[in-house]
């Protein structure tokens, strides 16, 4: 990537900006390819959901990011540059487009602001291959054409466009004059409050239709799940497998449109602890949720990830809490399924090169709703891996695939009987600087006007109850379904 010396602040005018333009025009015209230019200033305070919501199109791709309790988020939409790939080498493609895209990249003003900079949206599903009719490819990444992030107190907006040897400069001008009122002169309103616009497909809704009233849903179960645990726990007997993680997932079908990035605000509200997300697939799709769970982060040169893996509900009262907290501590069961997460990310992690730093015993993580076994894991970042070359390895861990993976995971289709998609897949960003962040896609629900299929699983292993995981998985659906009915 070249960084150019060059501030948009203080070059804020359309002849400066066509004369950038005309320089970035000229580079494009050396090797007859395309330049990604990508204008980054800070701005003044914005909440990126609200941005976000503010001018959502069904129409369009867009990728939603935040962990409130840090005060961190990222958005963007409206794809400049797409991949998309399937099949075991999807990682290596995807990273060989960016490193092929950063090659061609001119970047200027705050690039080294936090989120500064261009930065790849990803989505990968939970398998490597996707069936036909499925929402999501199984490998998207793309570059929006504008982003805004807000890290702690700073808050930056990034513009990014292509500019083609025989570029028109005065349209591409327009363009980006154009992004940058969206950010100065951001109008929340358009006929609702900050955090409650009224656009794209919910425009057309009537005034009832509109999330003004809880929404009213019949829920219809997909798939036997007392049976898929029944076949999980054969395998387990047969020596097949040592653990499977088995999802359940509902349909809830509302009485009027929903809107994803309304009930995504929901969820950030309800669970500040956790990732809130939404990936969208402009086709009227959206794939929202508050994960509990971090699968990789590179910052730095420091690769963090998880085990995350065991769980207990949480209580009425501290004492009741800390009963089922220390339950879950020394339960076998919950221990031996969390040691076999955090010994597969050991196995596949260790022979990059990389030397792992963890507690000898798990803690509690605690959410509104439920209690975790918790390892963090951490590792200097060996020269020549990268983020996704390391999540290439990790993805999918045994919290949501099973041990032995490929054992599994070949499995699970079968006995939960539903396409997953981008559940339990791994959903992030990437910066131009090799940085980012990959969430795991659960406590998720795919979202299509008035439908929602929410998900919910539990990791089976020898000694597990049909019942009892049908109760976790209970609880797990609890808070989104609560989230979703408004």
């Amino acid at each position: 990537m070249t960084i150019l010396p060059i501030n948009p602040a203080e070059n804020a005018s359309p002849e400066a900006l066509v004369a950038f333009l005309r320089e970035c025009r000229a580079a494009a015209r050396t090797d007859g390819r395309d330049r990604l230019v990508s204008i980054t200033v800070k701005v003044g305070a914005l909440d990126p959901l609200a941005v976000l919501e503010s001018i959502f199109e069904p129409g369009e791709l867009h990728f939603y990011a935040e962990r409130p309790a840090i005060q961190t988020a990222i958005a963007g939409a409206e794809a400049v540059l797409i991949h998309e790939a399937s099949g075991p080498g999807r990682f290596a493609s995807v990273q060989a487009f960016m490193d092929d895209v950063l090659a061609r990249t001119i970047a200027v003003g705050d690039v080294d602001a936090p989120f500064g900079g261009p930065h790849f949206f990803n989505a990968f599903t939970f398998l490597d291959e996707v069936e036909a009719g499925e929402a999501f490819p199984a490998a998207r990444v793309f570059v929006p054409r504008w982003q805004v992030a807000r890290a702690g107190e700073v808050t930056t907006a990034v513009a990014n466009l292509l500019v083609a040897p025989d570029a028109d400069l005065a349209t591409l001008a327009e363009r980006v004059w154009r992004a940058h009122a969206k950010f100065t002169h951001l109008d929340y309103g358009r006929g609702a409050a900050p955090g409650g616009p009224i656009s794209g497909r919910d425009a057309q809704a009537t005034p009832s239709e509109r999330r003004d009233r809880p929404a009213t849903f019949a829920t219809t179960e997909v798939g036997d799940y007392r049976a898929a645990v029944a076949g999980g726990l054969a395998a387990i007997a047969s020596g097949s497998v040592n653990k499977i993680v088995l999802a359940r997932a509902q349909d809830m079908h509302a009485d009027a449109p929903l809107h994803p990035l309304r009930l995504l605000n929901g969820l950030r509200e309800r669970f500040p602890g956790c990732y809130s997300f939404s990936v969208a697939n402009g086709c009227g799709h959206s794939f929202i949720g508050a994960s509990p769970e971090r699968l990789v982060r590179v910052s730095k040169g420091v690769l963090e990830t998880e085990a995350l893996a065991g769980s207990a509900p949480r209580g009425q009262s501290a004492s009741e809490d800390a009963g089922f907290g220390a339950a879950l501590l020394s339960s076998e069961k919950d221990r031996r399924e969390h040691q076999h997460v955090l010994d597969s990310i050991r196995r596949r992690l260790e022979p990059l090169g990389l030397e792992l730093a963890f507690p000898a015993e798990p803690a509690l993580r605690k959410l509104a709703n439920v209690q975790h076994l918790h390892t963090p894991v951490s590792a200097a970042l060996p020269a020549g891996v990268t983020l996704l070359g390391a999540l290439a390895q990790l993805h999918p861990t045994p919290a949501v695939g099973g041990t032995p993976r490929a054992s599994a995971v070949a499995r699970i289709r079968e006995l939960e009987g539903f396409t997953r998609g981008l559940y339990a897949g791994a959903i992030g960003w990437v910066n131009a600087r090799g940085g980012g962040e990959f969430l795991v896609g659960i406590r998720s629900a795919l979202i299509e006007g008035e439908t929602a299929r929410v998900y919910a699983g539990a990791g089976i292993v020898a000694g597990s109850d049909a019942e009892r995981e049908f109760a976790e998985t209970e609880l797990k659906f609890a808070a989104l379904c609560e989230a979703l009915r408004g």
